[in-house]
């Protein structure tokens, strides 16, 4: 696992969207240092055009929309769960730690909804997942970084936190250690909607019953292809959606899930 770990943040970080606009920048100069001025005309050109496109157009609506779109919400009247699990992601583990307060980032929404669960399921067991996905900075851990606002809201004894797994593969199974075992009996799982087929595929794989609860949606459009000059939010949902999509690919072919595109049955 520790091998799978490294490898997987080497890959994202040569292959990430905006990295490889840097790399193909690099590459042209480089290039032209040479003296090839037409092919490095053409690589900085390319360049340009791709980084314009994504400045102008949420280009990743077209990657996410199929994934948030995977699971339908539940409808909380009809079920009954034996406990909730919630993926971390929505936390700032480190900017938690430098100011003892939890901080949270734009999945929030993870973390917002466990007072409106906890209340709806007064007896259902909570699991709070989240370590460390950095692999420069393993000290902060996520589930760490929300204990102080479940304190807050007074539910510090009724979520169990679990704050060493690394990914979602980890998620599932450091949680069942937790409990001592695989549940039996049905989950409500929660997470982001474009993370929620591979969170699917993962906990099922590993024995897990569970209901998906999808929050911290993204996508506007199911194309992409829409005015909406923004290049940091742009460039942060087509990072996000090529990243999810490449992670299950390699979930799959590494057995850790049964299906390459987990959906409703």
């Amino acid at each position: 696992m520790d091998s799978f770990f490294s490898l997987s943040k080497l890959f994202w970080f040569l292959a990430a969207p905006d990295h490889l606009l840097v790399w193909l920048m690099l590459l042209g100069l480089f290039l032209l240092w040479l003296g090839k001025r037409r092919l490095a005309g053409w690589l900085l050109s390319i360049d340009l055009l791709l980084l314009m496109a994504v400045l102008l157009m949420p280009l990743g609506d077209a990657v996410l929309c199929p994934l948030e779109s995977r699971f339908k919400q539940p409808d909380l009247n009809q079920i009954e769960p034996a406990g909730i699990v919630i993926l971390g992601g929505g936390e700032n583990p480190e900017l938690s730690s430098v100011w003892q307060q939890s901080q949270f980032n734009a999945a929030a929404e993870r973390v917002m909804v466990i007072p409106a669960l906890a209340k709806r399921f007064p007896e259902a067991k909570i699991i709070f997942t989240g370590g460390s996905g950095s692999v420069l900075r393993q000290s902060f851990k996520g589930a760490d970084g929300v204990a102080d606002y479940l304190g807050q809201i007074g539910l510090a004894d009724r979520v169990l936190l679990e704050n060493q797994s690394r990914n979602t593969y980890e998620n599932a199974l450091l949680s069942a250690k937790l409990l001592g075992a695989v549940p039996d009996k049905p989950w409500l799982l929660v997470t982001s909607a474009f993370h929620m087929p591979r969170s699917v595929g993962i906990f099922e794989k590993q024995g897990w019953q569970v209901i998906p609860y999808p929050v911290d949606y993204y996508t506007t459009t199911t194309t992409g292809f829409k005015l909406d000059p923004r290049l940091w939010r742009n460039m942060r949902d087509l990072h996000t959606g090529l990243r999810e999509w490449i992670g299950l690919v390699v979930y799959y072919l590494t057995d850790k899930t049964d299906q390459l595109l987990p959906g409703e049955s």
